[in-house]
């Protein structure tokens, strides 16, 4: 049997962060895995809890994001590519006093550490009922937006 631990019930904050692993395009391009993600993701983790930070728990997980983009009229361009997402809640036995600004900045720096480490272009962050997209400064996307 099972029983609830106290001061574990609270308001639910979910929170995702979703990237391609797909690291350039064409055959010069490499596609990391899961398990890269998990590690980057774990060192984060690692480094927070020994510097006595807060860190946000999760799970890593792959699927595949499919994308279209228009190329005039009547015409369409579109893919494919593997992708990890890195989703959780925030605990509410560990993390209950962690505000939410605060948890969106540890968000916004494990998303720029996957970014950097993946070589992606743009991230996907969602926390609560808000989502954002995060892209890598000077870069542009293979449909021309610039930050």
């Amino acid at each position: 049997m099972y029983k609830v631990i106290s001061e574990s019930r609270g308001v639910r904050r979910s929170f995702s962060i979703s990237l391609g692993l797909a690291e350039g395009f064409g055959p010069e391009g490499k596609i990391h895995d899961e398990f890269e993600v998990v590690e980057m993701t774990l060192a984060w983790m690692k480094g927070r809890a020994a510097e006595g930070k807060p860190f946000l728990t999760g799970t890593v997980g792959t699927g595949t994001v499919v994308y279209a983009w228009p190329e005039g009229p009547g015409k369409a361009g579109g893919g494919s590519e593997s992708s990890v997402e890195f989703r959780g809640e925030v605990s509410p036995l560990y993390n209950a006093d962690l505000p939410d600004g605060e948890v969106a900045e540890l968000l916004n720096e494990l998303a720029s550490v996957l970014g950097v480490e993946l070589g992606q272009t743009r991230i996907y962050v969602a926390y609560r009922d808000e989502v954002w997209i995060l892209q890598r400064e000077e870069s542009v996307t293979p449909t021309g937006e610039k930050v």
